[in-house]
């Protein structure tokens, strides 16, 4: 079975306070990107085995981990999986999520287990914080850690989407170390219905604060593409790629 696991964006994202348990409630309009894909293949097999190609992942990765969930589970047998990666780590693009929640509803597809979306939304929540938006896979707003999602009608058809990813890495814990949780001003769902021109300034990514002091390439990066024509333009998840609409 061959999938093609794409990466999202985050029109504008919200850190609205930290929680008991660690994590932050987060607000944020998540947006498929179904022009950049990695490839994923599920081939039945005697044995477990997990290869990545063009990249370098240590340790336990997401689809591992997904399979082992399925297995746990629903007792599947062992698959070969393989995976090559094209989405850049580190860039808020989403692609490990994506990776783990295709694997999810491939195993899904592949056995027959016909397991309805909900579940497997709630399967894939357990293996990372937006790993169930891409079960579904269309405009949604997202809250709580970002795995409490509601559909939205929200299109960029007719506009030019644009990624550009940059040679900086950006974790998780780095984006959030800097961080100063507060209720926006403006609520994301009120902004995006504004004409694309008035959202420079009002859709903001909370993130860009704390990572553009520490790589000010990214924002030099992201005025560049506003002197280049942009009408929008902003880093998306926790960076460290910068996306642009024409």
């Amino acid at each position: 079975m061959l999938l093609f696991p794409n990466a999202k964006i985050n029109l504008g994202l919200n850190v609205l306070r930290k929680r008991s348990d660690g994590y932050h409630d987060i607000e944020s309009l998540f947006l498929p990107v179904p022009s950049l894909c990695d490839v994923l293949e599920l081939v039945r097999s005697d044995t477990f085995g997990m290869h990545v190609y063009n990249a370098s992942i240590e340790g336990e990765n997401l689809c591992s981990r997904a399979w082992k969930l399925m297995h746990d589970r629903f007792g599947i047998p062992p698959v070969e999986i393989h995976l090559y990666k094209n989405i850049p780590m580190g860039a808020g693009l989403g692609g490990g999520s994506a990776d783990a929640a295709f694997t999810i509803a491939g195993l899904d597809a592949l056995f027959g287990l016909r397991i309805p979306k909900e579940e497997l939304a709630a399967l894939a929540a357990q293996l990372g914080s937006d790993c169930a938006f891409f079960i579904f896979n269309r405009p949604m707003m997202a809250r709580g850690r970002g795995e409490m999602l509601t559909p939205v009608d929200f299109s960029l058809e007719g506009r030019d989407l644009r990624i550009y990813p940059q040679p900086v890495f950006v974790s998780t814990r780095e984006a959030y170390s800097g961080i100063t949780p507060h209720e926006p001003l403006h609520r994301i769902q009120d902004i995006v219905k504004l004409p694309f021109s008035e959202w420079k300034g009002l859709l903001v990514n909370d993130f860009e604060e704390t990572v553009f002091a520490r790589h000010p390439s990214l924002a030099e990066a992201k005025e560049a593409l506003y002197e280049g024509g942009a009408i929008y333009a902003a880093m998306t998840g926790s960076g460290s790629a910068l996306f642009a609409i024409y």
